[in-house]
Protein backbone atom coordinates (compact mmCIF):
# COMPACT_ATOMS: atom_id res chain seq x y z
CA UNK A 1 0.00 0.00 0.00
CA UNK A 2 2.23 2.67 -1.42
CA UNK A 3 -0.97 4.95 -2.74
CA UNK A 4 0.22 8.04 -1.15
CA UNK A 5 4.02 7.44 -1.75
CA UNK A 6 5.71 11.03 -1.62
CA UNK A 7 2.49 12.64 -0.80
CA UNK A 8 3.39 15.13 2.43
CA UNK A 9 0.57 16.02 4.63
CA UNK A 10 0.13 18.85 7.33
CA UNK A 11 -1.61 17.69 10.35
CA UNK A 12 -2.44 21.30 11.99
CA UNK A 13 -2.97 20.91 15.96
CA UNK A 14 -2.38 22.39 19.15
CA UNK A 15 -3.43 21.24 23.00
CA UNK A 16 -6.18 19.36 23.34
CA UNK A 17 -6.58 18.16 19.82
CA UNK A 18 -8.92 14.61 20.24
CA UNK A 19 -6.11 12.12 20.13
CA UNK A 20 -8.16 9.61 18.53
CA UNK A 21 -8.60 11.64 15.30
CA UNK A 22 -4.99 12.46 14.91
CA UNK A 23 -3.36 9.67 15.98
CA UNK A 24 -5.36 7.12 13.59
CA UNK A 25 -6.12 9.06 10.47
CA UNK A 26 -1.89 9.11 10.78
CA UNK A 27 -1.57 5.83 11.12
CA UNK A 28 -3.94 5.08 7.84
CA UNK A 29 -1.49 7.92 5.78
CA UNK A 30 1.66 6.90 7.16
CA UNK A 31 0.75 2.62 5.82
CA UNK A 32 -0.54 4.32 2.45
CA UNK A 33 3.40 5.59 1.88
CA UNK A 34 2.15 9.27 3.03
CA UNK A 35 4.49 11.65 5.11
CA UNK A 36 3.13 13.19 7.76
CA UNK A 37 4.23 16.06 10.02
CA UNK A 38 2.53 17.52 13.05
CA UNK A 39 2.51 21.03 12.84
CA UNK A 40 1.91 23.79 15.50
CA UNK A 41 1.18 26.80 17.34
CA UNK A 42 3.76 25.61 20.10
CA UNK A 43 7.17 24.49 19.30
CA UNK A 44 7.94 21.83 21.37
CA UNK A 45 5.06 19.37 22.13
CA UNK A 46 1.33 19.11 21.62
CA UNK A 47 -0.91 17.07 23.98
CA UNK A 48 -3.89 15.19 23.26
CA UNK A 49 -7.44 14.94 24.97
CA UNK A 50 -8.73 11.26 25.37
CA UNK A 51 -12.55 11.93 25.14
CA UNK A 52 -12.44 13.34 29.12
CA UNK A 53 -8.84 13.41 30.05
CA UNK A 54 -5.78 14.72 29.17
CA UNK A 55 -3.64 12.22 26.70
CA UNK A 56 -0.43 11.58 25.27
CA UNK A 57 2.20 14.14 24.24
CA UNK A 58 3.48 14.28 20.84
CA UNK A 59 6.82 16.18 19.23
CA UNK A 60 6.35 19.50 17.06
CA UNK A 61 7.63 18.17 13.29
CA UNK A 62 7.36 21.92 12.49
CA UNK A 63 6.51 24.98 14.32
CA UNK A 64 3.95 27.29 12.82
CA UNK A 65 6.31 30.12 12.72
CA UNK A 66 8.43 27.58 10.73
CA UNK A 67 6.24 26.06 8.55
CA UNK A 68 5.06 26.77 5.02
CA UNK A 69 1.98 25.53 3.43
CA UNK A 70 3.98 25.21 0.41
CA UNK A 71 5.82 22.67 1.35
CA UNK A 72 3.12 20.43 1.93
CA UNK A 73 0.76 19.14 -0.74
CA UNK A 74 -2.57 17.71 1.74
CA UNK A 75 -3.86 19.26 5.04
CA UNK A 76 -5.41 17.00 8.22
CA UNK A 77 -7.32 18.72 10.67
CA UNK A 78 -8.52 16.70 13.69
CA UNK A 79 -11.14 17.85 15.91
CA UNK A 80 -11.63 17.73 20.08
CA UNK A 81 -13.56 21.10 21.36
CA UNK A 82 -10.14 23.02 22.37
CA UNK A 83 -8.11 22.48 19.49
CA UNK A 84 -9.64 23.91 16.87
CA UNK A 85 -11.07 26.65 19.12
CA UNK A 86 -7.44 27.88 19.99
CA UNK A 87 -6.58 27.13 16.21
CA UNK A 88 -9.24 29.72 14.63
CA UNK A 89 -8.32 32.65 16.83
CA UNK A 90 -4.08 31.98 15.67
CA UNK A 91 -3.69 34.27 12.95
CA UNK A 92 -1.10 31.96 11.08
CA UNK A 93 -3.12 28.71 11.97
CA UNK A 94 -5.83 30.45 9.83
CA UNK A 95 -3.62 32.11 6.85
CA UNK A 96 -2.28 27.82 7.00
CA UNK A 97 -5.14 26.56 6.37
CA UNK A 98 -6.11 29.32 3.87
CA UNK A 99 -3.96 28.16 1.88
CA UNK A 100 -4.65 25.07 1.44
CA UNK A 101 -8.10 25.69 0.18
CA UNK A 102 -6.83 28.91 -1.86
CA UNK A 103 -4.13 26.45 -4.03
CA UNK A 104 -7.09 23.35 -4.12
CA UNK A 105 -5.01 20.94 -2.10
CA UNK A 106 -6.88 18.46 -0.15
CA UNK A 107 -8.18 18.71 3.06
CA UNK A 108 -9.71 16.23 5.67
CA UNK A 109 -11.59 17.48 8.58
CA UNK A 110 -13.10 15.93 11.42
CA UNK A 111 -15.25 16.89 14.12
CA UNK A 112 -14.61 20.27 15.71
CA UNK A 113 -11.98 20.73 13.28
CA UNK A 114 -14.16 22.73 10.60
CA UNK A 115 -14.02 25.68 12.73
CA UNK A 116 -11.02 26.38 11.35
CA UNK A 117 -12.08 26.27 7.80
CA UNK A 118 -15.09 28.75 8.70
CA UNK A 119 -12.81 31.41 9.70
CA UNK A 120 -10.43 30.62 7.09
CA UNK A 121 -13.94 31.52 4.93
CA UNK A 122 -13.59 28.25 3.15
CA UNK A 123 -16.60 26.57 4.02
CA UNK A 124 -19.40 28.66 1.66
CA UNK A 125 -20.45 26.18 -1.00
CA UNK A 126 -19.15 23.09 0.67
CA UNK A 127 -20.95 19.96 1.52
CA UNK A 128 -19.76 19.57 5.53
CA UNK A 129 -19.99 16.44 8.25
CA UNK A 130 -19.12 17.67 11.21
CA UNK A 131 -20.13 17.47 15.14
CA UNK A 132 -23.27 18.29 15.81
CA UNK A 133 -22.91 21.64 17.90
CA UNK A 134 -20.84 22.89 14.05
CA UNK A 135 -24.29 23.10 12.23
CA UNK A 136 -25.49 26.38 13.02
CA UNK A 137 -22.26 27.74 12.43
CA UNK A 138 -21.31 25.76 8.86
CA UNK A 139 -24.98 26.62 7.94
CA UNK A 140 -24.20 30.65 8.76
CA UNK A 141 -20.45 30.07 7.24
CA UNK A 142 -22.72 29.40 4.22
CA UNK A 143 -22.16 25.95 4.27
CA UNK A 144 -24.43 23.01 3.97
CA UNK A 145 -24.26 21.05 7.06
CA UNK A 146 -24.18 16.94 6.43
CA UNK A 147 -24.99 14.10 8.95
CA UNK A 148 -23.38 11.22 7.58
CA UNK A 149 -20.20 8.80 8.34
CA UNK A 150 -17.85 10.46 5.41
CA UNK A 151 -18.95 13.08 3.13
CA UNK A 152 -16.40 14.27 -0.01
CA UNK A 153 -16.76 17.31 -1.68
CA UNK A 154 -14.26 18.18 -4.13
CA UNK A 155 -11.00 18.62 -2.63
CA UNK A 156 -12.68 18.49 1.26
CA UNK A 157 -13.11 15.29 2.99
CA UNK A 158 -15.24 15.34 6.53
CA UNK A 159 -16.42 13.08 9.20
CA UNK A 160 -18.39 13.65 12.56
CA UNK A 161 -16.58 12.04 14.94
CA UNK A 162 -14.26 9.20 16.45
CA UNK A 163 -16.69 6.61 15.21
CA UNK A 164 -16.25 7.50 11.93
CA UNK A 165 -12.58 7.20 11.97
CA UNK A 166 -12.19 3.76 9.67
CA UNK A 167 -14.63 5.67 7.02
CA UNK A 168 -13.12 8.62 7.21
CA UNK A 169 -9.69 7.34 6.99
CA UNK A 170 -10.72 5.60 3.78
CA UNK A 171 -11.99 8.67 2.63
CA UNK A 172 -8.58 10.99 3.47
CA UNK A 173 -6.94 7.60 1.34
CA UNK A 174 -9.05 7.65 -1.93
CA UNK A 175 -9.40 12.03 -1.65
CA UNK A 176 -5.62 12.61 -1.13
CA UNK A 177 -4.33 9.63 -4.13
CA UNK A 178 -6.74 11.20 -6.29
CA UNK A 179 -5.29 14.34 -5.92
CA UNK A 180 -1.33 12.94 -5.97
CA UNK A 181 -2.31 11.42 -9.23
CA UNK A 182 -3.60 15.08 -10.51
CA UNK A 183 -0.79 16.77 -9.01
CA UNK A 184 1.37 17.63 -11.83
CA UNK A 185 4.60 15.86 -12.44
CA UNK A 186 8.08 17.98 -11.94
CA UNK A 187 10.17 18.75 -14.98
Amino acid sequence: MNELKGLKVAILITDGFEQVEMVKPRQALSAAGAQTSIVSPKNDEVRGWKFTEWGDKFPVDKPLTDAQADDFDALLLPGGVMNPDKLRIEPKAVAFVKHFFDANKPVAVICHGPWTIIEAGAARGRRIASWPSLKTDLRNAGAEWVDEEVVTDEDVVSSRKPDDIPAFNRGMIELFSRSKSQAPKAA
